[in-house]
């Protein structure tokens, strides 16, 4: 007979394990400082030694566009991080930068087993669920520091997903309210906020700006679902697909890259239905700049590349209103109704079942408005801040932190 057991139950016993462990390195380290301590005649042991002053953790290879702006700036001053991944192909692990050593630390569990025990400074990850899952805090790092990932709300995680970082790095000030009041209903410490703006966001405007609009081409539209029940495909099937081709435009299909494994046999079964030819193509890049730049209005959903085409290419949107059952999520806790249902309607058009069959002049009259060009406005001045200066303000916070928090150091240690 095999032994099942269920997800939350294995996290469970993996989290008892992961403490029991802890405790025993813990203990073991102390008893070798001790050790240390007699044997060299009472000399005063160093603590810290051994110690990586800077380590960044991406979860996944895709968030290596979210910390490459920061890792050259460190790069730029010199400065030596630890970079650890839990993909093997991270891009990240054969970055050029002399000061930045990618390390692959395995998938999964195994991944959040090294953390645990790791022995830092400062860590910095947009990863959520800080010692509420598998990843526990490490009794030997200083501080823990978490960067969002999109330009909204730091209230769209799981519950709990961001309570117990040390410090959380913003691009508007609604979201410091948002957390200083989650602080308040949960009686926990308050946490460094610091805006520093989007550091990836700027690294695309700068790109932008550099290569210029696209060439002069016919009137393209990208569709970009994201995954899951509230998604476009999973709500309108391939009908979409059938009014967008109906407008005479060119069409991008993009689907979010989740959908390849979790929605492979619907995936299939609308491109078989729709196939690649002169007016529809399916785009599978992984760097989406050059299908931003070549498209002229977006359709998505509740996906954070909405106000990455808005707010940096400057385009408008149609979005699908999406039903976000709250209850999960820390957004949940809070009165204040979310900044993103509130700065969609300025941003673009909503898209809905009854209005589908008029999708082709929803799309010129969104070409042609000019109040979403001042909702883009709106857009930027809330939720990117300090534009063109993310990297150098998250790289002066993280240094200005380990300086205070290891004063004894040389300044030339952090290199």
């Amino acid at each position: 007979m095999r032994l099942y057991i269920d997800p939350g139950t294995g996290s469970m016993l993996f989290t008892i394990l992961i403490g029991l462990v802890g405790a025993g390195i813990y203990s073991a380290r102390m008893l070798i400082v001790k050790l240390r301590f007699i044997l060299s005649g009472g000399k005063k042991v160093d603590m810290n030694a051994n110690r990586i002053p800077y380590v960044v953790f991406a979860d996944h290879k895709r968030y290596w566009n979210i910390f490459e702006p920061v890792l050259r700036e460190f790069d730029k001053r010199g400065v030596d991080v630890v970079y650890m991944t839990a993909s093997p192909d991270d891009p990240g692990l054969q970055n050029p930068y002399p000061h930045i050593r990618g390390e692959f630390i395995g998938e999964g569990n195994r991944a959040f087993a090294k953390l645990n025990f790791l022995k830092a400074g400062i860590v910095l990850s947009t990863t959520p669920g800080l010692d509420v899952y598998q990843w526990k805090r490490s009794k030997e790092v200083q501080c823990y520091v978490h960067i969002l990932h999109a330009a909204s709300e730091a209230t769209l995680y799981r519950m709990f997903g961001i309570d117990y970082y040390d410090s959380i790095l913003l691009s508007g000030e609604y979201q410091a309210t948002d957390v200083r009041n989650l602080e308040k209903l949960r009686n926990l410490p308050a946490k460094d906020l610091i805006e520093v703006g989007i550091p990836y966001m700027d690294e695309m405007k700068a790109r932008f700006e550099k290569a210029g609009p696209a060439p002069k081409h016919e009137i393209t539209v990208l569709l970009a679902p994201s995954w899951g029940p509230e998604a476009i495909f999973s709500k309108y099937g391939d009908q979409i697909l059938k009014v967008l081709l109906e407008t005479g435009y060119h069409i991008i299909v993009r689907p979010h890259p989740q959908s390849y494994t979790a929605e492979k046999e619907m995936i299939e079964s609308i491109q078989k239905r729709y196939p690649e030819s002169d007016r529809i193509e399916w785009n599978r890049d992984n760097d989406n700049f050059e299908v931003l730049r070549r498209s002229d209005i977006l359709i998505s959903d509740f996906s954070g590349v909405i106000f990455e085409f808005a707010m940096v290419y400057d385009k408008p949107v149609i979005y699908t209103a999406a039903n976000i059952d709250t209850s999960v999520y820390d957004a949940w806790w809070l009165d204040t109704p979310l900044w993103t249902t509130g700065i969609l309607p300025r941003i673009g058009h909503e898209l809905n079942g009854l209005n589908l069959p008029m999708l082709h002049s929803i799309i010129d009259e969104c070409l042609n408005d000019t109040r979403y060009a001042k909702g883009r406005d709106e857009a930027r001045s809330e939720a990117w801040e300090h534009m063109g200066e993310g990297a150098v303000r998250t790289v002066d916070y993280l240094m200005k932190k380990y300086r205070e928090l290891n004063p004894a150091e040389r300044p030339d240690k952090e290199a």
